[in-house]
């Protein structure tokens, strides 16, 4: 008789659904632009949302992995704000001018600020959350595709219908193109970002020798990952806060600054990290959580796009609030069940004492 198949824990087609849902209502309702009422405009938001995340993690697991994913997430985020909804350019955006401030630089047309905020979202909780916490509550396909050639290609259609759609949607109330010489710029940076994610190479594991051993003894375990998850929420909320309740122009030059601070450090740490015994799923799951969380509480103090009521806001806030961490707690129960995988393990602990040793913080 063939084992039965525990619920959620190996079907792709769950994990498939689930991300396609997952990545626009973080990327819009755990954010606070739109509210649980606008149900309707999250739909038509999906097919851009749900596929390009669905695309960037299909394309990611058939080459370099995570490192692949955050660039082609970059790239997704430039597509989107770019070319899509022409935001990096429009300075009357839903009636908001959020090109020309301090940071606006001419030749390209847009501002410093909001090309970081822009990578910063979608990069990070647009695409990479929701692929993390998906995931994680598929640990036997989590590093597998999900997708055969077919759904590839029936992706890529509705991505392109849905970005059309978005485009459509945008010009008809805002009667905005970018010049082209703009257009062009954006269309470069795309290209190279897809170009360098490509090309990174998939990273075979490889069976330990002396040298790799004592390497990774040199460099210590990997942390706990609680605190890869308090410094992941950290670091978010270190950038994202302040530019969230701190709108003065005085405050532009040193929000940029601090968004080369955490994305630096924050990638450095994670480049190390990721390199030390014990690094696994559990971390990845704990970086994305902590990053949920900023969302969590930072959707309070964010308005909605269309206005409307502050309790309407607030009690929206509050549902997606806690949708998310109801994700967010499925993905860390699922995430903990599993052995450490990542690093390089030197050969000592028994096979009981590393199955003692499978507490999520262990």
């Amino acid at each position: 008789m063939a084992p039965t198949r525990k619920p959620g824990r190996g079907c792709p087609g769950l994990a498939v659904l689930a991300l396609f849902l997952l990545a626009p209502f973080v990327g819009e309702f755990l954010l606070g632009n739109l509210t649980v009422p606008q149900l309707g405009l999250g739909v038509l938001l999906a097919p851009l949302y749900g596929c390009g995340a669905l695309l960037v993690r299909e394309v990611g697991r058939r080459t370099g992995g995570w490192p692949t994913m955050v660039l082609l997430a970059a790239a997704y985020a430039l597509i989107e704000e770019g070319p899509v909804d022409q935001l990096l350019w429009n300075d009357s955006y839903a009636g908001q001018d959020l090109v020309h401030g301090p940071s606006f630089v001419p030749g390209p047309g847009t501002s410093v600020e909001l090309v970081q905020a822009v990578l910063a979202l979608h990069t990070v909780w647009s695409v990479c959350v929701p692929i993390a916490l998906v995931e994680a509550c598929v640990p036997a396909r989590r590093t597998t595709p999900w997708l055969g050639r077919r759904g590839l290609a029936v992706t890529s259609v509705v991505y392109v219908l849905g970005a059309s759609l978005v485009f459509w949607g945008n010009y008809t109330e805002e009667h905005f193109i970018a010049p082209p010489a703009q257009l062009a710029v954006c269309v470069v940076a795309i290209v190279a970002l897809v170009v360098v994610a490509l090309r990174i190479p998939r990273d075979h594991p490889k069976a330990p020798n002396a040298d790799t051993i004592a390497a990774a003894a040199a460099l210590g375990p990997a942390p706990a990952p609680w605190r890869v998850g308090a410094l992941a929420l950290a670091g978010t909320s270190l950038y994202w806060g302040p530019s969230v309740l701190l709108t003065a122009d005085w405050f532009e030059w040193i929000g940029v600054a601090l968004w080369f601070l955490v994305a630096v450090g924050g990638a450095l740490a994670v480049a190390r990290w990721s390199r030390r015994p014990g690094w696994g799923a559990r971390h990845v799951c704990a970086l994305a959580g902590g990053a949920l969380l900023t969302y969590v509480w930072a959707a309070f103090p964010v308005r909605p796009e269309d206005g409307g009521s502050l309790t309407a806001d607030l009690v929206s806030n509050a549902v997606c609030a806690a949708l998310a961490l109801a994700v967010l707690a499925r993905a860390v129960r699922t995430a903990r069940a599993e052995q450490p995988e990542g690093g390089i393990h030197p050969p000592g602990p028994s096979r009981s004492a590393q199955l003692g040793a499978r507490s999520y913080g262990g």
